[in-house]
């Protein structure tokens, strides 16, 4: 072998570098604005507290603004999840 290939089959090999199944997680600036939406999200739900009517098809509910927005945004959440997941 010369030392050039005996040189990067010891970094290539199992300890050299980055461990296979690890993913570190860094805070990306895509990462960090999900987190800031995220936050402004939460705080735009939980300041609509008042009763509210909603029509789901044919019944007529009433339940707190918050309630409403927070199942919206959980449905476009896993609907996103799901969409992206089958993307990979």
């Amino acid at each position: 072998m010369s030392p050039k290939t005996s040189k990067t089959a010891k970094t290539s090999g199992r300890h050299g570098g980055r461990s296979a199944g690890r993913r570190r997680m860094e805070m990306t600036p895509a990462r960090i604005t999900m987190l800031v939406l995220a936050a402004v999200t939460l705080v735009f739900i939980f300041q609509n507290t008042q009763e509210t009517k909603i029509r789901l098809l044919v019944p007529e509910v009433t339940m707190p603004l918050w309630a409403a927005l927070l199942a919206t945004a959980l449905i476009g959440a896993l609907c996103g999840a799901y969409f992206m997941g089958r993307r990979r």
